[in-house]
Parts: C-alpha cells; structure tokens; sequence
C-alpha cells in the first residue's frame, strides 16, 4: 500500500506513522514525502494469523462451556419439582417431546436461552433458589416432524414456575404464532400451565406484544392451519384461552383441567368449594360444555389421538386432505337396510349405518358426550376424507337439542376451513320444542347450524336415512342448501311434521267427533297412512324434490362415486366482508 504525506515529518514520525497504517490495514507500507518518487519509510505488519495445528480440530474450550449450558438448560426447573411429575402422572417436558417426535424429531428450538441472564449467573456461583432457576423461561418452543408431517409446538415445562408465563417466553410463543402464519403448517400446543406470571404482570400481560397477543394470533391462524391442543394439566385464566382457541382439543383425564379462575380464587369470589376436577376437568368439558374433543386415558393415548385426527387434515388451507388407498367397510353395506325399522319413532344405532358406509375403522367421532343426538366426526369413504354430520336416533330420538346443534355448526364450519367434503346422514323429527330448550337457545344454536350449512362451500351430500321433518331437513343440508345431490333410502320420510303429530294438528276436531272408539281409530289410521303416502321419499322423487332413491347396499358406491365427481366443485359466496351470526 502506497500512501503520500506532506513534507515536514522527522522520520521518527514517518516511521510511527507507517507501523500504525500496516498494522491497521495488515499490509506493506511505502510511505512517500512530498513529490519523492522513492518511499521515504517501507513498513510491513506482522502476520497476526495462529499458526494451522497439525491434525484435525476438534471442539473447543469454548464450544464446551456452551455445551454445558445447553445441558444445564435442558434440566429444566428445579429438581425437587421435576421429581413430582411421576406422581402427578405426567412426564418431564422433554421426555414429551421425545415421545411425540422421537429423540432425533425435533428440527430445532428457539429460544432456549431465554432469560438466562436473569438466573445462570446465580445457578453457577451455586447460588441457586426455586425461584431462581428460569431455564427457558419455562416455554419451549420450535419445529418438529410429526408422522411425516412438519409441524410448530409449543409446550410448558411445569418444573418452571408451574408452567406459568412471563414476558420472554410469550414473546417465544408469539414468533412461533407468527412463523406459522408465513409458513402454512399445523400447530401443535402441548399446555400444562398455571397461567400467567402474576409477580411479574408488568412485562406482558397488557402490553401490545403481549399475552393478549396470543388469542389475536390464535384467531388469525383460525382456519388457516390446523391449531391441536392437548392438556396435561392445570390450564388456569388466561392460559386456558389457547385450548378453547385451538381447532381440536384433548384433555389427559385426571391430570389436566381448565376454568377461568383457579378453585381458591372462585372461592375467593363466590364463596363456593370446588376441586379443580369438578369445577374444570376432563368429564366437565367433554360432556357439559363440548370444549374438550376428545378424552386421553394418558400421555401415549394423547399422542395417538392426535396422530390420527391430523391424519384427515391438510397442513393449510390452500391444500387439500390427505387421501389413502382407502379400504372397504368394516361390516357389509348389504346389511344397512335391516338397521333401519320401518317405523320412524323406533330407536337405532346410526354407528351401525355408518360403519357400513365408510372405510373400515375410519370413522372418528369427536365430542361423543356433547350434544350426543347428533354425531359428528371424519371418516374416509375410498380413501377420501368426510366430515359426518349425523343424527342418531339412540338418543332423544335423533331429536335436535342446543348442544347438537352448537357441535355441528362448529364441526361444518372447521371441515368447510379445511375443505374437508361433508356427508349428513338425515333421521330426524326435527329441532326440539319446550320451555326448557327455548331458555337454552334452541333458536340461537339451531340459527348456527342451518347457517354454517348453508355457508359452507365444500361438496356436500345428504342422505334421508329415515324421517326428516321440520326445519331438520334445512339444518341437515336437504334439497334447499346447495348440496350436491340429496339422496333418500327407500325408508325415507321428509314432511314439516311426522304423521301422528300432523294428524292431531290437522283432524284432532274431526276425530273428537266420532263417539265410536273403534271407528275413530280406523279413522285416524288411514289418514295416517294417507299422510304418509305425501311425504314418502318416492313422491319426492317423482315431484324431482331428491336427486334419487339409492338401494341401501348401494349407498357406499353411490356416495364413493358423487364424492369422487363432485371433488373440485368450486362454490362462491357473496361478496361481503362476512356474515353476522357467530
């Protein structure tokens, strides 16, 4: 390098001033005065490189301590609360992790050095207390593969301040929220938390990127990908947000519960004493409320759950489910016209119908103690998968209540976000009526139904099993909702009401009038009969009010091959910014 200085130096200064410039710029300097042609002072930097060792490297001194931290890290909380975990039934979070994604599944983690300033330095003078120890700030957080499947997690170390969350490691959860909104693939909330940080509120709790941020993400992923939630234990204020945001949610029996307030804060407020279990458990959200999907005897039966309700969904919404090679019925179509009785007021299992329909051991049924008069569930019928919207006449009749209806609507409107097809299997004498079910909503939840039906723009088919009455045809997606076919078994009844009830509407007067108790029975019989004549399903076949009447053995081909034509039907809703019922 050549530089040029103006004359007047010493060459004491000369040379200091070439040393520093080869230093800086580890070079040769010629340093010229004036308008010299010749370089007055040539400086050459010493080579500052460490010399290459001989052999391979390996790892370093420094690349150990961080190793160590790592380690140390991945202990997790302090370990008098890991030890409790065994009997509270639950494992260690990284031992949950390697049994969801086995001990190589997890691509990465982010964020496992959260917090670590705050505790480590204490940790490693020996210094340590429970309230020290914030490995991870108590929230893992990153990648994983999961049956051949990419997926985002999250999940709370409960030896971490019961799993409570503070302000690092929201903001984890909130990238993770974020990066799958870029990313298009399922999230996976594996939640075991007490809730939020309350000694430390200042740093997340109302703040912008805060933990109110959590449910504004959870609503933006909401039907774009599949969000899981599974419970392994307390999910306590606003950590039990995130389970009744998710798509799907499973509880382990036992172990895991959610409420908005703990036992000793209700107490606190009303006055009443409650356990955990009875005021926010498994059973108390399976059967009362419907915000548990599913129950898991344990951590492995939680796992193999999820396994297979992801297995009938795509990643994202711009994608379609995933098929198999599909498979024939556990138990032979030729036999569905004997499950049916002739008689519409007479019980039966829709099970029976169903697993005669759909591939064998496919149907998966979801909220089975919620609103159980009507089923609901995927299943696969040649491969493809289906949503089921079924009544069941085992119980109530098949009868619509406000919790059937509230399940159905929300199990169309999630199969319609992940364009899963739907199939209603119809035997219904329609909404229940009453004092009792006016005060629950019969009309708001049944409002739900019919418009989650008629919103919805995948292939749809239904079929009249046996009765459709009243507005049950309209809620089970009949002639009027833009199903792709409506098909009817010859057992098949649609009218605005069954025959006994139409026949007292109409001629209860008439029939008053014959004093002869003989007489008055034939009578009302044979307009009964003449009432069931109008509204058997071959009228409505020749009036063109069904597509067709489908012998029974027949109805798997039948809904095969409509599922199969009907696959890439493209429907449009008005133009709006969205409808008004919610």
């Amino acid at each position: 390098m050549k530089v040029r200085v103006p004359e007047g130096a010493d060459e004491e200064e000369l040379a200091a001033i070439a040393e520093a410039m080869a230093q800086h710029v580890a070079d040769t300097v010629e340093l010229y005065v004036g308008d010299a042609t010749e370089p007055a002072v040539t400086h050459t930097a010493p080579s500052n490189a460490t010399p290459e060792p001989d052999g391979d490297l390996g790892p370093t001194e420094r690349e150990q301590r961080l190793r160590e931290e790592i380690e140390d890290i991945e202990r997790g909380g302090p370990e008098k609360y890991r030890d409790r975990l065994e009997e509270q039934g639950k494992l260690f979070v990284r031992d949950r992790l390697d049994l969801w994604f086995g001990e190589d599944g997890v691509a990465f983690e982010d964020g496992k050095f959260a917090n670590f300033d705050s505790w480590h330095e204490n940790a490693a003078d020996g210094d340590e207390n429970d309230g020290d120890r914030l490995p991870a700030d108590g929230l893992l957080t990153g990648a994983a593969e999961f049956e051949g499947r990419d997926v985002h997690f999250m999940a709370n170390d409960f030896t971490v301040k019961a799993g409570s969350m503070a302000e690092k490691g929201v903001e984890k959860f909130l990238r993770m929220q974020q990066r799958a909104l870029k990313t298009g693939k399922p999230v996976l909330y594996l939640m075991d938390s007490s809730g939020g940080r309350i000694d430390q509120q200042t740093g997340f709790f109302a703040n912008r990127e805060g933990i109110g941020k959590y449910y504004y993400n959870h609503s933006r992923l909401s039907g774009r990908v599949p969000q899981i939630c599974v419970l392994y234990g307390p999910c306590i204020a606003g950590a039990a947000y995130t389970p009744i945001f998710a798509d799907f949610t499973v509880m382990v029996r036992d172990v895991s519960a959610m409420a908005i307030a703990s036992p000793r804060m209700v107490e606190m407020v009303t006055g009443e004493e409650i356990d955990l279990q009875d005021l926010g458990g498994a059973e108390v959200h399976a059967r009362h409320t419907g915000s548990a999907d599913l129950i898991a005897e344990d951590e492995e039966h939680a796992r193999a759950l999820v396994a297979q309700l992801l297995s009938y969904l795509p990643d994202n919404s711009d994608e379609k489910p995933p098929k198999t090679a599909g498979s024939a019925p556990a138990k032979s179509p030729d036999g569905i016209d004997a499950i049916v009785p002739a008689e519409p007021n007479k019980g039966y299992d829709m099970t029976r119908v169903i697993e005669r329909v759909v591939d064998a051991n496919s149907f998966f049924e979801l909220r089975p103690q919620f609103g159980s008069e009507i089923l609901t569930g995927f299943a696969r019928i040649d491969g493809r998968p289906v949503g089921v919207v079924a009544n069941q006449p085992a119980q109530r009749a098949g009868a619509i209540f406000p919790d059937a209806a509230e399940k159905a609507a929300q199990f169309v409107w999630t199969c319609d976000a992940y364009d899963v097809p739907l199939l209603y299997l119809c035997d219904t004498p329609g909404f229940m009526a009453g004092s009792g079910v006016e005060k629950e909503g019969i009309l708001e939840q049944g409002k739900k139904m019919i418009y989650a039906t008629s919103a919805a723009t995948v292939p749809k088919q239904c079929v009249v099993v046996r009765k459709a009455y009243g507005a049950g045809i309209y809620a089970m997606s009949g002639p009027a909702y833009d199903p792709e076919s409506t098909i009817a078994l010859p057992s098949g009844e649609i009218a605005i009401m069954g025959p006994e009830a139409a026949i007292n509407a109409v001629y209860a007067n008439r029939l008053a009038a014959i004093d002869d108790e003989e007489e008055r029975a034939a009578r009302e019989q044979e307009l009964r009969e003449q009432f069931r004549e109008d509204i058997d399903v071959h009228r409505m076949a020749s009036e063109v009010v069904i597509d067709e009447i489908v012998p029974p053995s027949d109805l798997r081909t039948e809904l095969a091959a409509r599922f199969a034509f009907y696959e890439d039907v493209e429907k449009e809703r008005p133009s709006k910014k969205h409808g008004t019922v919610i």
